[in-house]
Parts: structure tokens; C-alpha cells; sequence
């Protein structure tokens, strides 16, 4: 390793104030003397470096001296890991992480560590915050073969500070390898990717998702010593993705050490073959797709207004088949009905795909999973994704669909085709169900159709994993749509083995494997507590600056808790929960010739000011705030209820009880 010179000149005056200090030279002096008089006065022999070194050594001068100047490499090791910015300029809201780890030795693991990022030449005029101050920061998601990790966050800089290490273990699905440590040439026909996402968290807490890398990790099985060091140059995404956004340095390792590497021949020919083998699939699905296409304007020249989407373009702009977005996703024990499931995907956050300039124009952006659960927020079409890969989970026959909704706004949302026929629609924004009841238009006049009650107006064509199809029928209003899917004079399928080979995960596949979900990290309680001290904090300011002063009622604040569980169960299970004990617990706890009035509402985030902001601009909810009269008593209850993901539903009430003088 070699230092600049104003670097060794630095550290040889540390070294020397140190030997200053412990009086080495004295001590030396003194050694000399000693050895001299017991060795040379007999012979008076030559006296060499090595003999000095040998008597200091033996005395422990030069330990002494080690174990003095270990300060010196540890200062060296701080300023070199906390580098861009010390960590005491961003709080770690993460739970802390163990720094060892039991592995097994009968299995095989890949050792990732990311050693610090450079490049990022958005941050390079990022503003030195102040120490203590909260800023934004990176936080890395890794994914592979069904294992999540996540690093610690570090604050945004033009060189982040990342220094993780994830050990991902390499196994076999298939029956019988599970117990078998896998050797390199089992490994090189393992071609799941390591996948990454960047994600980026400011001040407020909001994410956004600022990369998204497949690492071809196989290329350690060919690596000198099993150690393969890789520059990734991470993209942007969306409209930014053919654009550098930063560089991670990245070692990766195998435990236990390989026996035998590979050569570099026999990996380069397999990920080539791999390539060759995946474009030809493609190749031939477009060539059918191009076919389909032309047959269906056939039918109808109408048909090319209608939407019918065969590709979707991901968050690095590559063109997918959009049945590649939905795979059989089974939530374990973190979901329990198909309804639970609607209301998780519901509460992740809803924000459309940036679009740079005006116009009003839609950006095209399909999120893989793991980008989407990373960032905790996404377009329609990454919520009805979910909710369809959910439902398909839960045993239901589901697709998405494509259509519009008022104004002719392009939307998806996702529907399930009941064993009896019943057709229902579910609405991924909201978790709304509504039962689809079609208007025959050859009725006579009289006949009373049924008036529908969903928002959307016109269909274009439905997808699953494993079937296409688009509609043919005269018109693709949904009303009078018929959803008989067998009959190819309303619904013309594409072929299901050309979908099955460029949709199925495979040895040979682009499509990304799904990750599992995660269980919520937030701690309901905790965070409730958290957010009604704040609104209490902000009402209570905001009453101050109206002139108005604040007297908080903790018992009626207490008393809004069933009505917030019950809103809560009522869209969660669709069966409306009694309110009668809320009621009558209220009736008690207001006085005869009081007056009460409650607010509730809902939000999908956790930012008591944002949330407050928002309910001051319901009337409703003012009024309450700002209630003048007579013994005028105040209350708010907040409740969390947490989901997959860290994903949550924050209902918040704002109640106040005052003697009414009219």
C-alpha cells in the first residue's frame, strides 16, 4: 500500500510524538547499554542490527511500542469507513444487525459485500448537513433465490459509505440436491441473477427508486483464489435508464472455498449460449405476437384503438411480455384471505411514473416485484400485479385487466372468474370488489337492467401467467361485456406454450424471479403513540396561533379505538362491524346539554404533519379543530395497523364534546 507523502510524512510525526511520549529512546539507550556490558566486554565482538532487535524484542520493548501505536490504524480505519460523511449526520431507523452468522457447513453460500459506491454525480453538490441533522439516504435491496436482504441506510453522497455483506446461500430446488453441497458445474447452471434495487429516502421519508441491476454472480466460479472483484455500473430507470447514476464496487466470494474453478471459457460459452438461447425465444414470441396481432385487426378494423397490451416496458426499459409480471405468489402466514390480501396491496402508496416536460403524457413504467415492495409505492398496473399474483396464490382463477375508466383514462385493475360464472372485479387502489352483472343490449326497452356500480368503461384484453386474451366482442364496453372465455368468437387467446416460453422462470429466461414478501417491521403501538403526540403537539399550535387554548380529554380519546378497529375490519373483511358499545360508550362519556363531534379519516403514510395538513382542509375536520365555546374538550386517536412490507393503515379521529348555549 503506498501513502502520499504529506500522508507518510503525517503519520512518521504520529509515530515519533509516540515514542517521545513512552520515552522509547531511553529505553533503548539503556537496552544497548546492558547488552553490551554482558556481551561484548568478554570477546569485544561486532554488534549487530539483528542482535539489538533480538535483546529489545526479548525485554518486550517492541510490543510495548505496537500495542501503543494500535490507535494509530484504528483512527486511520474511521476516517477511512465514515469517509463521505459520518454517521451521526442521518439516524439508522432500522433494527441493529448481528454481525455474525452461523453458517452450515454442508451448504454452499455466496458472499456479497459492497464496498462503498463512487460516481454519483446527482450528489455532488449535496450540502454538507449538520451534525445530528436527519438527510437523505441510499438504502441497497437484494434478492436472491427466494432470500431478501437489505443494508444499513447511508447518507447520500457523491461516494456513498456503503459497507454490507449479505451471505447468500446457493441451493438446489430440485429434490434430492437439498443436502448436497453443490459443486461449480451445478452452480454455473444456476442463472438466477442477484438482484438489486437502489432506493433513495429523503428528509420526509419519502422513497424513490433510483436503480435497478441483475449481478451475474457466476463469474466467481472462474475467479483466481474464489474472490471476484466487479465495478457495477449502475442505470437510472424509467426515462433516465440508458444514464449513469453511480458506480457500487462490489467483492463477491464462495464459502466454503471451491475445490476446482472453472476456466473462464467454460462460463463465458454458457452465459453466451444462455443469451443466445433466451434472444431466440424472444425472437420467435415476437414473430407470433406480430402474427396475433395482424389476425385480430382482421376480425375488426376497430381493433386497433383497442387496448391491447402484449409489452410492457419495465423501470430499465426493457420490452417484457406482460404475462412475464405475474407469477403465483403464496404469502405465507402474512396474509390470510384473498380480501386481507386486496386491502395489503390497497395500502401500498399510489404514485404514477415521473414524466419529464409537460404534455400531460403518461410514462410508461411496469415495476418488477422487488422494485415495487422496495420502494413501497407504485403505478396501477404494479398494484394490480400484485393483487393478481395474490389472488392466483390464494387458489383463485385471476387476471388483469387492461381497459379505461372515466374520461377514457387507461387503467388496470384485476378480476377473478368465480367456478359459477360469477365474474368479480377488484380494484387494486382501493381493495373494492364489485360483482359484474352484463347488460344485454337485444333486450326490449322494458326489461330493467342492472346498473353498474365499478368505474370502469371499456376492456381491451385480460392476462395471467399463463393466458392471453384479447376481446373481439362488437363492443369493449364493459357493461355489456360477456365474459365467456372458452368461446373464441369474444376472446381470442394467444397460444399458451408461446406464453409459457418466455414467461415461465427457466434456465433460459429474462424474466426476474419473484421475492418473497417480508413481514412489517413497524411496531404498531410504538408508532401509533408516535403520531397522536405529534397531532396533539400541531393542534394544540395551531389552536395557540387562533388564540384558542387546548384541554385534551384522555378518556374520550381512548373511547374512538373501536370505532377505528371496526373501519378497519369493515374493509379488510367486507362485513360491517357493529358500533353499537361505540356509541353508547360515547353517550356515557358526553354529558346531557354537550354536543359531540367526530372526524375519522384514513392515510397510507406515516407523516403526522403531512396528515394533519390534509385534514385541515375538510371542513369537517377544521371544525373540530378549531371548536370555540363552552367547555370545550378535545380528544384524538391514532391506530396503525400494520401489513406485509411495512406497509400500513393509519386512522386517525379527531373528536371534541362542548356545553351547546343555543
Amino acid at each position: 500500500m503506498s501513502l502520499p507523502p504529506e500522508k507518510a510524512s503525517e503519520l512518521k510525526q504520529i509515530i515519533h510524538q509516540q515514542l517521545v511520549k513512552m520515552d522509547v529512546h531511553g529505553r533503548i539507550r539503556e537496552v544497548l547499554a546492558e547488552t553490551i556490558r554482558e556481551e561484548l566486554a568478554p570477546e569485544h565482538q561486532q554488534l549487530s542490527t539483528e542482535d539489538l532487535i533480538k535483546a529489545l524484542r526479548q525485554r518486550g520493548i517492541i510490543d510495548d511500542v505496537m500495542k501503543e501505536l494500535k490507535f494509530v490504524t484504528d483512527v486511520n480505519e474511521k476516517e477511512r469507513t465514515s469517509a463521505p460523511k459520518p454517521s451521526t449526520h442521518f439516524v439508522d431507523r432500522e433494527p441493529p444487525v448481528l454481525q455474525k452468522t452461523n453458517i452450515d457447513p454442508t451448504r454452499r453460500y455466496l458472499y456479497l459485500q459492497v464496498l462503498g459506491g463512487k460516481a454519483f454525480l446527482e450528489h455532488l453538490q449535496e450540502p454538507e448537513p449538520l451534525p445530528g441533522q436527519i438527510c437523505s439516504t441510499f438504502t441497497l435491496c437484494l434478492h436472491f433465490r427466494n432470500q431478501r436482504f437489505r443494508s444499513k441506510p447511508v447518507p447520500c453522497a457523491c461516494e456513498p459509505d456503503f459497507h454490507d455483506g449479505f451471505l447468500l446461500e446457493v441451493h438446489k430446488d430440485s429434490l434430492g440436491d437439498g443436502s448436497k453441497m453443490v459443486d461449480a458445474t451445478t452452480m454455473l447452471s444456476i442463472c438466477d441473477p442477484v438482484h438489486m434495487v437502489l432506493i433513495k429516502t429523503d428528509t420526509f421519508g419519502e422513497t424513490t427508486l433510483v436503480a435497478s441491476y441483475f449481478l451475474e454472480w457466476r463469474s466467481v466460479l472462474a475467479a483466481e483464489n474464489g474472490i471476484a472483484n466487479v465495478a457495477v455500473e449502475l442505470l437510472g430507470v424509467g426515462t433516465e435508464s440508458k444514464v449513469s447514476v453511480g458506480i457500487l464496487n462490489i467483492r463477491l466470494e464462495m464459502y466454503p472455498q471451491l475445490n476446482k474453478t472453472l476456466s473462464p471459457e467454460i462460463t463465458n460459452t454458457q452465459f453466451a449460449l444462455e443469451r443466445q438461447k433466451t434472444a431466440e425465444k424472444e425472437r420467435l414470441f415476437l414473430v407470433y405476437a406480430k402474427q396475433w396481432w395482424r389476425e385480430y385487426l382482421q376480425i375488426r378494423p376497430t381493433h386497433n384503438v383497442r387496448l391491447v397490451k402484449i409489452f410492457a416496458q419495465d423501470e430499465n426499459g426493457v420490452n417484457r411480455p406482460v404475462c412475464s409480471y405475474i407469477r403465483p405468489l403464496r404469502a405465507g402466514r402474512l396474509l390470510d384471505t384473498p380480501r386481507q390480501a386486496a386491502r395489503f396491496v390497497s395500502v401500498l402508496g399510489y404514485e404514477r411514473a415521473p414524466v419529464i416536460g409537460g404534455g400531460g403524457g403518461k410514462q410508461e413504467q411496469w415495476c418488477t416485484l422487488l422494485a415495487f415492495l422496495c420502494r413501497n409505492k407504485g403505478d396501477c398496473e404494479d398494484h394490480a400485479n400484485l393483487l393478481c399474483s395474490l389472488l392466483l396464490g390464494f387458489g383463485l382463477e385471476a387476471f388483469v385487466c387492461v381497459g379505461t375508466k372515466a374520461k377514457g383514462v387507461p387503467h388496470t385493475w384485476v378480476m377473478t372468474c368465480g367456478t359459477d360464472g360469477t365474474i368479480t372485479f377488484w380494484e387494486s387502489l382501493t381493495g373494492h370488489r364489485y360483482i359484474h352483472r352484463p347488460i344485454n343490449p337485444d333486450d326490449p326497452p322494458l326489461v330493467e337492467q342492472p346498473k353498474p356500480l365499478y368505474p370502469y368503461r371499456t376492456i381491451g384484453c385480460i392476462f395471467n401467467h399463463q393466458k392471453f386474451l384479447g376481446n373481439c366482442q362488437p363492443s369493449d364496453a364493459v357493461e355489456v361485456c360477456v365474459f365467456h372465455l372458452h368461446d373464441e368468437s369474444k376472446w381470442k387467446p394467444m397460444s399458451g406454450e408461446a406464453i409459457k416460453s418466455v414467461c415461465s422462470p427457466g434456465t433460459t429466461s429474462s424474466v426476474p424471479p419473484f421475492p418473497p414478501l417480508c413481514a412489517s417491521t413497524i411496531d404498531a403501538a410504538v408508532t401509533s403513540n408516535e403520531i397522536e403526540l405529534q397531532l396533539r403537539i400541531l393542534v394544540s399550535e395551531h389552536r395557540k396561533d387562533l388564540g384558542l387554548s387546548t384541554v385534551w380529554d384522555d378518556h374520550l380519546s381512548y373511547l374512538l379505538s373501536p370505532a377505528l378497529a371496526a373501519y378497519e375490519l369493515e374493509l379488510t373483511t367486507s362485513i360491517s362491524a357493529g358500533n353499537e358499545e361505540f356509541q353508547d360508550a360515547v353517550r356515557r362519556a358526553v354529558p346531557d346539554g354537550h354536543t359531540f363531534k367526530g372526524f375519522p379519516i384514513h392515510f397510507v403514510y406515516r407523516n403526522a404533519r403531512r396528515a394533519f395538513a390534509t385534514c385541515l382542509r375538510s371542513p369537517f375536520c377544521e371544525e373540530i379543530i378549531c371548536c370555540r365555546g363552552d367547555q370545550v374538550r378535545l380528544a384524538v386517536r391514532v391506530r396503525v395497523f400494520t401489513y406485509p412490507e411495512s406497509a400500513c393503515a393509519v386512522w386517525i379521529m379527531f373528536a371534541c364534546k362542548y356545553r351547546s348555549v343555543l
